[in-house]
């Protein structure tokens, strides 16, 4: 299945999940995720399936300022 993460196409292997792409992308604990245009709370990344087509971001909180 294709998925756009961050602007870019990405091809993955059906069954995908919000916690397992986060995993494959990033180490980082302060990590927002958005599906379509929708935050996922972290308490649903598990259970969250990623289907074709899904537009997904994932967003680091940086300090600064």
């Amino acid at each position: 299945m294709t998925l756009t993460v961050n602007g870019e196409a990405v091809d993955l292997t059906p069954p995908v999940t919000v916690a397992a792409l986060v995993a494959s992308r990033t180490d980082q604990r302060r990590i927002a995720v958005a599906r379509n245009g929708e935050v996922v709370p972290r308490s649903q990344w598990v259970t969250t399936a990623l289907a074709e087509g899904d537009e997904v971001e994932i967003l680091a909180a940086v300090a600064g300022g």
